[in-house]
């Protein structure tokens, strides 16, 4: 299983980036995918996540602002970040539960980080 995320970057204030991740394996369904971030000197912690149903969860400190979406044949899923804060700049990582159709097993995956940095 390989994730990979892309869509980072330098903002300023109140500006907007969209985050993209595209999973891909040969015997894999996704189910749950999301994004974390970790800010510099902090723990990974969670901004949003998405079902295999369309249910999301939102950090509560983004709700309003960022808007999770997913193209489930593309197996990929997307953070649109509007009116962004500093408190935004972190690095954002993808993730996603996996379920492996030969082994009958799941599985918990992470992309490579995404830098976003919120500044003047």
């Amino acid at each position: 299983v390989q994730l990979q995320a892309s869509g980072g970057g330098l903002v300023q204030p109140g500006g907007s980036l969209r985050l993209s991740c595209q999973a891909s394996g040969d015997e894999e369904t996704f189910l749950t995918m999301g994004w974390y971030y970790q800010a510099p000197g902090k723990q990974r912690d969670l901004v949003a996540t998405i079902g295999s149903t369309g249910n999301t969860e939102y950090k509560d400190s983004v709700k309003g602002r960022f808007t999770i979406t997913r193209d489930y044949a593309k197996n990929e899923v997307y953070l649109q970040m509007n009116s962004l804060t500093p408190e935004d700049t972190g690095v954002y990582y993808c993730n996603a539960d996996a379920w492996n159709r030969r082994w009958f097993k799941n599985s918990n995956h992470w992309g490579q980080g995404t830098q976003v940095t919120v500044s003047s």
